[in-house]
């Protein structure tokens, strides 16, 4: 968000301002075109940022985590991971958010929802409900959910996110995150004792993918 967008959200924390005109936002925030004002509320309404809720009839910011309002979940997009090597970081700040209808994600609460945008192409032979996993897809994560083996998982080494099938070998006391793609990419393979040491942890499980 740039520093007018900032403005907006701030404003918006403490007032109505689908109640007041886009003169009376421009005198408070010290904004002088109010067509500056109008693009930069339609950049944060587009990026879910601000909505408009319409059983309390005013308009709210949106909060930093997955909500419900007029029966559509709002699940925050939190950066991007690699479907490869773990070389993409996701990012701290929340992009904007996707909208997905109750029926379409069969879950009646969004709690421990995000979306991340997919990167590459090691998952383009997957089965996730039908849908495979390609580059620039977005994937649906359940941060509360533990994975199991043969789960798609989103999980981060040193801090790098990726996309990976997860298995857990009790017998080797090893963890393997598997590719299934129409490249040839090896499993990464890391060792029960090792995980702290790669700063490795398991982010959530991967419960539905939107294609664009």
């Amino acid at each position: 968000m740039n520093a007018n967008q900032q403005k907006i959200i701030k404003l918006a924390q403490t007032k109505d301002i689908s109640k007041m005109s886009y003169r009376e936002i421009g005198r408070e925030l010290g904004i002088e075109n109010p067509q500056t004002v109008i693009y930069h509320i339609k950049q944060l309404k587009d990026k879910g940022l601000i909505y408009f809720d319409g059983q309390k009839n005013c308009q709210k910011v949106a909060k930093l985590e997955a909500f419900t309002t007029d029966k559509m979940f709002n699940i925050p997009i939190v950066g991007c991971a690699n479907c490869g090597p773990a070389l993409q970081l996701t990012q701290d700040t929340i992009e904007g958010y996707l909208k997905i209808s109750q029926r379409s994600i069969k879950r009646p609460r969004p709690d421990g929802l995000i979306a991340v945008k997919a990167v590459g192409n090691s998952l383009n032979k997957a089965d996730i409900n039908g849908d495979n996993i390609e580059s620039g897809d977005y994937v649906i994560v359940n941060c509360n959910q533990r994975p199991e083996n043969g789960d798609y998982v989103l999980s981060s080494i040193d801090g790098a996110a990726n996309f990976k099938k997860y298995y857990r070998d009790n017998k080797r006391k090893e963890i393997r995150l598997v590719s299934e793609s129409t490249s040839e990419i090896p499993p990464i393979v890391l060792h029960q004792q090792d995980l702290d040491a790669f700063g490795y942890a398991v982010n959530g499980v991967v419960v539905r993918v939107v294609k664009f």
